[in-house]
């Protein structure tokens, strides 16, 4: 199966380019929605997140307590480490299994931290969505009401721009609008046919 590993800047809009590969019927594995699907309540991840974070990372019904945990982890650096030490492998593992039933020329799996986490290795080619970091920041801080602070320290956990870009195999400037995109991601996804035959 050829995979396309896709990934971009918060904010660069990978989540538009997705979608328009969808709409050609293209399976997209995505590891944000997978990240949500494996600490589901009754899932081995959350009992061991509850078990290293104690109860605090757990809300009242059971399920992840995501804005205790965001905020742990940003005051204890040494907590994401653990947290992805639980998380990586696991998100890994259920890409690779429902790539297994996925019946198509070629599939993408939709990584924001492809580079930081290794996973470039795992695929046959690296597709960037790209745009200048203040459309990235104007972007993030308002659809996520995030603060400036909150939005580059974001920033500047992910891979640089510039080795993000020197690493990619095709790139998307995703600084125009929404409507450039359709005829770029079909010349794309000829390309990709084509490769994967």
């Amino acid at each position: 199966m050829f995979v396309v590993g896709l990934t971009g800047g918060i904010g660069c809009g990978k989540s538009a380019v997705t979608g328009c590969f969808a709409a050609l019927g293209v399976p997209i594995i995505d590891a944000d929605v997978v990240a949500r699907e494996v600490v589901e309540p009754g899932q081995p991840a959350l009992q061991e997140i509850a078990g290293q974070f104690g109860t605090e990372a757990l809300d009242a019904s059971g399920a992840l307590n995501r804005s205790w945990l965001r905020e742990h982890i940003f005051t204890h650096p040494d907590a994401k480490t653990r947290l992805e030490a639980i998380l990586h492998p696991r998100i890994r593992h259920a890409m690779r299994q429902k790539l297994t039933k996925v019946a198509a020329p070629y599939a993408i799996f939709s990584i924001p931290l492809l580079f930081e986490t290794g996973q470039d290795s795992g695929v046959d080619r690296v597709l960037v969505v790209d745009c200048p970091v203040e459309l990235q920041i104007s972007r993030v801080t308002q659809r996520d009401q995030a603060t400036l602070a909150q939005t580059q320290s974001i920033i500047d956990s992910q891979i640089d721009r510039a080795s993000r870009l020197a690493m990619a195999d095709d790139i998307i400037d995703n600084s125009g609008s929404l409507h450039d995109l359709p005829p770029i991601i079909e010349k794309l996804h000829e390309k990709y046919l084509k490769l994967a035959t």
